[in-house]
C-alpha cells in the first residue's frame, strides 16, 4: 500500500521539477519531489552554472594582455586549475542548499533516491510508495558518445568543469553549441585546443552569417576548427597520453578528448514504456499543448520532452503544468521569440528567426548587417570584432531576427528579445535613440538593407 497520497509528485529536482514543485505546493497541493542526485538538475551542477563560471575565468588572461593598451602594465599571473575546481564546487554546494531550502520553506517534501512509475498514480522511491493523483517527469537529459574504437577514453561535458588534471592538450569533437563553448572556454584558459566537425560548418540550426563570423573569431583566438573532419580511432597510451586518428590518416595527440556531439532524454529505467506512455525517436516524453503524456495522469517537461533544452523554458512549461492543475488553466506556452546565448569567445546572442528560417517563413525578407571593431579593442590591441543583424519580414516591417557576435551578447539581446516579442518594426528601431557609445546602439542605427 502506498505510504503517502499525493496531489503532485515530481520526478527530478532540476529547474523545470523544482519550480512545479515549488508553485504546485505554495498553491495547496500535496506535493513531494523525487531526486537521485545534486537539486538543481543539469544546468546548476553540469551545465550553465559552471559553464558560465568558467567562461569568465578565462576572459581574465586576454583581459590582463588587453590592460597594457590602457595603461596598465601587468603580467598575466599563474592560472591555478584547482582553485577555479575548488570555488565552482563551494558555489554549486551552495546552490544545492538554496534549492532544499526553497523546496521546505515552500512545503514540498523532499525524496531521495531513484523513482519508478509503477501504475498511472503510484511511483516507488527506494522501497517506498506514494499515491499521486498527478505525477511530472522532469528528468532532463544526457550527454550521448556515439560508439567509436577507444571511445571509453572519451568524456562527456559532464566531466570536463572537474577533470583530475587541466588539458594541456584538449581535442573537442563536436560543432554544436556545447562544443563550441567548451572549446572557447578551455583555449581561453590556456589549453590548445583542436575542435573536429564532421559538418562543413559550425552552430547548426543558428544563423549562417553568425556561424561563419563566430568560426573565424574562435580561430582568431586560438582554437584550431577543422570543419569536415571524421574521429576514427582513440588510442591510450601507456603514457596516458590520447592519440587521436583522424579519416585523413593524420593523427593528434590530446591530454583529453571531449566528445560533445548530443544529449538524449532521461526517460530509461522510469517505468513509463510499460505503463503505455507514448515515447519519440529519441526517447523523449510525447506531451500535448498542456504537457500531459499519452497517459492522462502523467505530465513531462523540460529536457525530457526535447522540444527546446533551455532552462528558462522548462521554468515556464513547469508553471503551465501547475497552473493547469492547480490553478486557472490559462496559461500557455508560446515557443515564437525564446533569446537564447552561446558562450563562445566571443559571445553570441540571438533571438527570433534565422535568415533561411525567416525566408521559408515569410518569402520576402530584408537583412540588416553591422561588423566592426569595437571601442575597446580600439586601444586593446585586439582584433576582435562584433557582428550585428537584423533580419526583417518586408510585408509586415517586424523585425523576426536578431544576432549578434560580440562581448555581452547575451546581455544585449535579452534587452532586445522584448521588443520582438512585442512585435517591434524596422521602424520602431530606427525611431529609436541609441545610448552612445554602446556596441548596442548599433541596432538601432541600421538603415540600408544587405544588397540594397
Amino acid at each position: 500500500m502506498p505510504e503517502q497520497e499525493l496531489d503532485l509528485l515530481v520526478i527530478g529536482a532540476g529547474s523545470g521539477g523544482v519550480r512545479a514543485a515549488r508553485l504546485a505546493a505554495q498553491r495547496g497541493a500535496k506535493v513531494a519531489i523525487a531526486e537521485v542526485a545534486a537539486l538543481g538538475g543539469t544546468c546548476v551542477n553540469l551545465g550553465c552554472i559552471p559553464k558560465k563560471l568558467y567562461s569568465y575565468a578565462a576572459h581574465y588572461a586576454e583581459s590582463f594582455d588587453e590592460a597594457h593598451g590602457y595603461g596598465w602594465p601587468v603580467q598575466a599571473p599563474k592560472f591555478e586549475w584547482e582553485t577555479l575546481k575548488a570555488n565552482r564546487a563551494k558555489e554549486i554546494s551552495r546552490l544545492n542548499m538554496t534549492y532544499g531550502a526553497v523546496l521546505e520553506a515552500a512545503g514540498a517534501t523532499l525524496v531521495r533516491g531513484r523513482a519508478r512509475i509503477v501504475t498511472p498514480n503510484e511511483v516507488e522511491v527506494n522501497g517506498q510508495h506514494f499515491a499521486a493523483k498527478h505525477i511530472l517527469v522532469a528528468t532532463g537529459g544526457h550527454p550521448t558518445i556515439p560508439e567509436v574504437p577507444g571511445g571509453e577514453h572519451a568524456v562527456s561535458s559532464n566531466e570536463m568543469f572537474d577533470l583530475e588534471r587541466f588539458p594541456t592538450r584538449l581535442v573537442v569533437v563536436g560543432g554544436g553549441y556545447i562544443a563550441c563553448e567548451m572549446a572557447s572556454i578551455f583555449r581561453g584558459l590556456g589549453a590548445q585546443v583542436t575542435q573536429l566537425v564532421r559538418g562543413s560548418r559550425l552552430l547548426r540550426g543558428f544563423d549562417e552569417d553568425i556561424a561563419a563570423f563566430v568560426a573565424v573569431e574562435m580561430e582568431k583566438k586560438g582554437v584550431d576548427v577543422r570543419l569536415a573532419t571524421h574521429l576514427q580511432h582513440i588510442e591510450r597510451e601507456q603514457s596516458g597520453i590520447l592519440r587521436v586518428s583522424l579519416h585523413d590518416g593524420s593523427m593528434l595527440n590530446a591530454d583529453t578528448l571531449l566528445y560533445a556531439t548530443g544529449r538524449a532524454p532521461n526517460t530509461g529505467g522510469l517505468g513509463l514504456e510499460d505503463l503505455g506512455v507514448k515515447l519519440g525517436l529519441r526517447g523523449e516524453v510525447v506531451v500535448d499543448a498542456h504537457y500531459r503524456s499519452s497517459v492522462p495522469s502523467i505530465y513531462a517537461v523540460g529536457d525530457v520532452i526535447d522540444r527546446v533544452q533551455l532552462t528558462p523554458v522548462a521554468l515556464a512549461e513547469a508553471m503551465v503544468v501547475v497552473d493547469q492543475l492547480f490553478g486557472h488553466g490559462r496559461r500557455t506556452m508560446d515557443y515564437d521569440f525564446i533569446p537564447t546565448a552561446v558562450f563562445t569567445h566571443p559571445s553570441i546572442g540571438t533571438v527570433g528567426l534565422t535568415e533561411a528560417e525567416a525566408r521559408e517563413r515569410h518569402g520576402v525578407v530584408r537583412t540588416y548587417l553591422s561588423e566592426f571593431r569595437s571601442l575597446k579593442h580600439t586601444l586593446s590591441g585586439s582584433a576582435e570584432r562584433t557582428l550585428m543583424k537584423l533580419v526583417v519580414d518586408d510585408a509586415t516591417d517586424r523585425v523576426v531576427g536578431l544576432h549578434m557576435v560580440g562581448a555581452e551578447a547575451a546581455e544585449i539581446v535579452q534587452g532586445f528579445a522584448v521588443a520582438l516579442k512585442a512585435g517591434a518594426t524596422k521602424a520602431v528601431f530606427d525611431a529609436t535613440i541609441g545610448v552612445h557609445p554602446t556596441a548596442a546602439e548599433e541596432f538601432v542605427t541600421m538603415r540600408e538593407p544587405v544588397g540594397s
